[in-house]
């Protein structure tokens, strides 16, 4: 809750716009802002419905306008499915169908997971020692079509890119046996990657641009080399690109 850090156990908050009324007790208090929440309405409108009329999307800060319509359909991938995130795959909201077809037209195969990014994608890293970091679990799952064609593409020694970074870690938690066969997995994952981490499965990386002592950034680096993504960043700075949701993307592989 941020606002909110003071809100302990026993509170309550209202939470209204037009005729829609959500309230919220506090539970649980827990470490930096975060609060274990009940929520109901008044009517038999349901909360995630309420949720829907009430919430906001969350813009980043260099774009200096209210959100509004337009941003509930951009600030969603073209492939989305099912709810459950707490966020957008960011690196997901660069493909429009016309990238995605033409992508297919070059030869580039496709396959989808369902992956519900967790809130804990945006802990920062806050000890010095980073194995003793904890990435929270993110739920996932993979089809058992999809599980065919990673495994085709490992034995025939195609490149795997992932788009995005909590799509790396879903499919570098996967069950790969010595033939290279993938098993189709329904799970969820709090596999933290930093430096010293043995690719498996992913060989390219489509990702935004990250903030300083965060998990993905490390993944990034564990993946990239250290010195390689720090120049990266530096000449990504140098020339004013876009970092968070609404940010530019590179292409490392």
């Amino acid at each position: 809750m941020h606002p909110g850090q003071k809100l302990k156990p026993g509170a309550r908050v209202v939470f209204e716009s037009g005729d829609v009324r959500l309230h919220g007790e506090v539970r649980a208090r827990h470490f930096h802002g975060r609060r274990t929440i009940r929520l109901w309405t008044d009517d038999e409108m349901p909360v995630t419905r309420a949720v829907e009329k009430i919430g906001h999307i969350p813009l980043p800060p260099y774009i200096n306008r209210p959100d509004d319509a337009v941003d509930r359909e951009r600030y969603q991938t073209i492939y989305a499915r099912e709810a459950g995130s707490v966020a957008a795959p960011t690196a997901g909201l660069h493909f429009t169908g016309d990238v995605l077809d033409d992508l297919r037209a070059r030869g580039v195969n496709q396959v989808s997971i369902t992956l519900h990014v967790g809130y804990g994608t945006f802990k920062p890293v806050r000890v010095e020692n980073i194995d003793e970091h904890e990435v929270d679990p993110e739920t996932y799952s993979i089809s058992g079509s999809t599980a065919d064609a990673l495994t085709k593409a490992l034995r025939a020694g195609q490149r795997i890119i992932a788009v995005g970074t909590t799509t790396t870690r879903a499919l570098e938690s996967l069950t790969v046996d010595p033939s290279g066969l993938v098993l189709p997995t329904v799970g969820s994952t709090n596999l933290f990657i930093h430096p010293g981490h043995r690719f498996r499965i992913v060989q390219g990386l489509i990702t935004n641009f990250h903030l300083p002592r965060s998990s993905l950034m490390m993944l990034v680096a564990a993946f990239s080399g250290r010195e390689r993504i720090l120049d990266a960043y530096h000449q990504a700075v140098a020339q004013r690109y876009r970092f968070y949701s609404y940010g530019d993307a590179m292409l490392i592989a």
